[in-house]
Order: structure tokens, then C-alpha cells, then sequence
């Protein structure tokens, strides 16, 4: 299998990460007890840890219990208690547009701490996906609350900042077994937070349970996997790009199974998602940039009029 093959595998296996995050939004709404987020965060998190270490029985050693236990706060923790706070402050379509900011985010943090200078091209298609998903998400009349706002933008610092420490730091383990420290560190941090803020547990029925199953394996265990399986191997102007793929998978779900609206600027919106997550792709940029190279050579190492002239002719009319 080539390099490119590869490359465009790991982005699809990693794009499921996105996709299961985005189905999450019916499922909590449809499933779970409502106005306990916290309670919620923490249940997604440290029982499927701490499910994952009983099949992985490894625990941390040296440095790396600082570090696992850094990487759940940033990726789990802090950043669902930060995102509690947007969704409460912030309409979902101004959060959800606030946190399209991620993928610049990431390249800024990958040039400074991984030295993965972002191209032009990843640039471009982070604007075009953040357009995209206004568009798609955003609705006329959002009132904006400063605090609402602050949570939004450290939650994707927090998030972007753990996503990228995991490219600098080689976990000493496998994946699984990384993502089980990291979810065990965020859930019991998460605790404490959610017997404050919101009491004690809830009463669950078995759609509460069904729910919270299909949130802890699928969108979170298995989103986590392939999310961080997609970090160590690509860029993380690639990985961040594909993350625009959250909100999309959102509003099908909810159109299709919640009879949510969905007009000509939603299909615009999302168009706009999909050509900037493939036209700001590393790889996409590589291959064309690898297609126009023997032109260029053959025009460069035969300057007469002569060669230039064969050379076009070779490739098309004047």
C-alpha cells in the first residue's frame, strides 16, 4: 500500500472520531437525564477508564503520571467543564461556531510545539470550514455573553494544547491503554466538580443506560482511539481539519432522526465544511504540488526557446 493510501486510511479511520462526537448531541438530548451535563461528562469518562484499565491493568510509571494525569484535564476535564459553560451561556449554534476555531488553534500550537509549520492551503480551507459551519449551525439574533464566549475559546485552547502534547510525547503504551489513563485522570476530576455544581446522581431508566453505553464505547472509547491513533500518525493541520466533521454529523442526525430544519444555507454550509476539509489536507497539497514538479524541471533544465517550445507541445496547445 503506498504512502498516500495510508495517509488517506488513517484520515478516514480518524474522521470516525468526529462523526461519533457529533451523533452524541441527539443522543444526550434524547437519552440522558436532562440539565446534568457535568454528571453526564463524568459518567462518559471515568467508567469506561476505568472499564479500559481492567482489560489494560498497566498504570503509569516515572513522568508519565503527570502527564496522563495533564492530558485528562486538558482533553476530558477541564474541557467539559468549559464547554458546560458555553452551552449554558451561548445559543448551540454560536458555540458550536465559536469552537470551529479549533483546527487554527491546533496548527498555531503544532508550529510552535511540534515545529509543523501550517501551509497556505490548511489555512485557507480553516476559513472556508469555519464559514461552513456558520452557515450550517449559526442562526440570526444570537445573543453574545463575554463569559459564554472566554469558555468557549479556552475550551478549544485546552483541548487543541492536549491534542498536540500527545504528538510530542510518545506514550510509552498502546492506545488503549493511553486513552484509559487520560479518561480515568478527566472522570475524577470531573467528580468532584459535578457533586458540587449538581447534587447527587440522578435516577437512570434503561434509556439513560442504553444512552450512556452507546456515549461511553462509541463516542468516547472508540472516538478517543482513533482521534489520538490519527494524532501520532498526520499532520495536525490534517487531523484538525477533519474535527470540522463534528458539527456536520450533528445536524444530519438531528435532521434525521429529530426532524430538525434543514434549508438551502444548511446545504451550503455543509458543502462549504467538506471542501475545506479537503482542500486544506496536507496530502491533497503534497500530490499536487508533486504532479506540477516535472513541468516545472523540464521547463527549467531546457532553457532555449526551442526545448520551452517541445515541452508545451508535450503538454498542450500555446
Amino acid at each position: 500500500m503506498s504512502s498516500v493510501e495510508t495517509t488517506w486510511g488513517t484520515l478516514s479511520l480518524t474522521a470516525l472520531a468526529p462523526i461519533a462526537w457529533g451523533s452524541g448531541y441527539y443522543v444526550t438530548e434524547a437519552y440522558l437525564p436532562p440539565d446534568r451535563p457535568l454528571f453526564g461528562a463524568m459518567v462518559r469518562a471515568l467508567p469506561f477508564g476505568l472499564l479500559l484499565l481492567a482489560f489494560r491493568p498497566r498504570l503509569p510509571q516515572g513522568e508519565w503520571w503527570a502527564r496522563a494525569l495533564l492530558l485528562g484535564i486538558l482533553n476530558v476535564g477541564a474541557f467539559f467543564v468549559l464547554i458546560f459553560v458555553a452551552a449554558y451561556r451561548l445559543p448551540g449554534g454560536l458555540a458550536a461556531t465559536l469552537t470551529a476555531t479549533a483546527p487554527v488553534m491546533m496548527m498555531l500550537l503544532a508550529w510552535g510545539l511540534v515545529r509543523e509549520r501550517p501551509r497556505a492551503a490548511s489555512l485557507a480551507g480553516a476559513a472556508v470550514g469555519f464559514t461552513g459551519v456558520a452557515l450550517l449551525v449559526l442562526r440570526g439574533g444570537a445573543a453574545v455573553d463575554p463569559v459564554g464566549v472566554a469558555a468557549s475559546f479556552a475550551a478549544v485552547a485546552m483541548s487543541s494544547l492536549g491534542y498536540i502534547l500527545i504528538k510530542r510525547w510518545e506514550p510509552p503504551v498502546d492506545l488503549l491503554t493511553f486513552t484509559a489513563w487520560q479518561l480515568v485522570a478527566g472522570g475524577l476530576a470531573l467528580l468532584p466538580v459535578a457533586l458540587v455544581v449538581e447534587g447527587a446522581p440522578p435516577p437512570l431508566d434503561l434509556r439513560a443506560v442504553g444512552g450512556f453505553l452507546y456515549l461511553g464505547l462509541v463516542a468516547t472509547v472508540l472516538a478517543n482511539v482513533v482521534w489520538f491513533h490519527g494524532l501520532r500518525r498526520l499532520p495536525a493541520a490534517g487531523v484538525s481539519l477533519v474535527g470540522l466533521l463534528n458539527p456536520v454529523a450533528g445536524t444530519v442526525v438531528g435532521v434525521a432522526l429529530a426532524g430538525e430544519m434543514f434549508g438551502p444555507t444548511q446545504a451550503l454550509g455543509m458543502l462549504l465544511v467538506l471542501v475545506g476539509i479537503l482542500a486544506g489536507q496536507p496530502a491533497i497539497a503534497t500530490r499536487l504540488r508533486i504532479r506540477r514538479q516535472p513541468i516545472v524541471t523540464l521547463i527549467s533544465l531546457d532553457s532555449s526557446p526551442v526545448s520551452v517550445s517541445t515541452t508545451r507541445n508535450r503538454f498542450g496547445p500555446e
